[in-house]
């Protein structure tokens, strides 16, 4: 059995964590303000199939299907508006039990060996658009 501390808690025996990334960007605006964009990612490439995830999912669209939906938006004279969610992956809950491994630089001081389980989906995982996909499909 896992015992909680705070958000940590021990990883369960047979369970391994993903290991945990930052993907920092710089951004500079015209006045040479300097700003930083942090985003907490798993590597997802770890996950097993069966043990992490149990299925993964990729809708597209065809080029044809786009070409005839403007062809009907010009013919008509309708308005077009296009969405963009640049979080869309982090809505998504999660079906399966994962657990991530704290970043490197924000370790919790004494327990170090503690791990978050994740309760909603993130950049990386393999099953973050299958996910997302589901929530928006139900609504």
């Amino acid at each position: 059995m896992s015992t909680t501390l705070g958000n940590l808690l021990s990883c369960p025996k047979g369970r391994r964590p993903l290991d945990a990334n930052r993907f920092l960007r710089r951004r500079m605006d015209l006045g040479s303000n300097v700003s930083y964009k942090v985003r907490l990612i798993a590597k997802g490439y770890a996950q097993k199939e069966g043990i992490d995830y149990n299925e993964i999912v990729s809708p597209v669209v065809k080029h044809s299907s786009i070409r005839i939906v403007l062809a009907l938006v010009a013919q008509y004279d309708y308005e077009l508006d296009q969405l963009d969610v640049k979080t869309a992956f982090l809505y998504g809950g999660l079906e399966e039990e994962i657990y991530m491994s704290q970043s490197l630089g924000f370790r919790a001081a004494g327990r170090q060996k503690l791990v978050c389980k994740l309760q909603k989906s993130l950049y990386e995982l393999k099953q973050s658009l299958r996910q997302w996909y589901k929530r928006f499909d139900s609504l």
